[in-house]
């Protein structure tokens, strides 16, 4: 009896370590995924960052977001049924003409691409670009509706956590034909959270 007893408690004492480091990998692997919370005039955005599918890219936002670079900066560019643009720093004190043409990132001036197999679903934030695929720097695009045609064509570095109907807030605002709003979609503050 006593065995049967000793060998019940070896196999519990057991199970409990085993799932105890299972859940230390978990939260280890979260914990190299930051989250970014973009405190916006229309309400808080937050947004877990992909270390494994886009380091370069996830660096850049991280020093960027450390050094203000995103404090201040207007989401200039809305598109209901598609997506919300920000990080040119042109849109602070920049003649408006230049909205969506500045912002070079803090890593050099662009950043090659880091296309990944995530797909451009509702919620994903994705880093915009000229023409040239290595040309990233700060600007920055939350996907508001499925949008999979850009799907390895822009790098994805991240995904909307919590205030995906902010996003949708920003989205809805009335906006001019150059797709500019006409309401203030401001970033007031970008904080890095682990």
């Amino acid at each position: 009896m006593k065995k049967i007893i000793f060998t019940l408690i070896l196999s519990l004492i057991l199970i409990t370590s085993t799932s105890y480091v299972f859940a230390q990998e978990i939260t280890r692997t979260h914990i190299e995924d930051p989250l970014v919370i973009l405190e916006t005039t229309q309400g808080d955005i937050v947004i877990e960052l992909f270390h494994l599918d886009a380091p370069n890219h996830k660096k850049n936002f991280i020093l960027l977001s450390q050094l203000g670079h995103y404090d201040g900066i207007l989401f200039h560019r809305i598109i209901p049924g598609f997506m919300i643009q920000s990080g040119d720093p042109n849109t602070i004190d920049g003649d408006p003409n230049t909205w969506g043409q500045g912002g070079n990132g803090a890593l050099s001036d662009r950043i090659d691409a880091e296309f990944n197999n995530i797909q451009h679903n509702r919620g994903i934030v994705s880093m915009a670009r000229s023409s040239d695929p290595n040309s990233a720097g700060s600007q920055f695009f939350i996907v508001t509706a499925d949008s999979t045609f850009l799907d390895r064509e822009y790098t994805v570095f991240g995904e909307v956590m919590e205030g995906m109907d902010v996003a949708d807030k920003i989205v809805n605002l009335p906006r001019d034909q150059t797709d500019c709003p006409q309401e203030e979609a401001k970033m007031i503050k970008v904080t890095i959270s682990n």
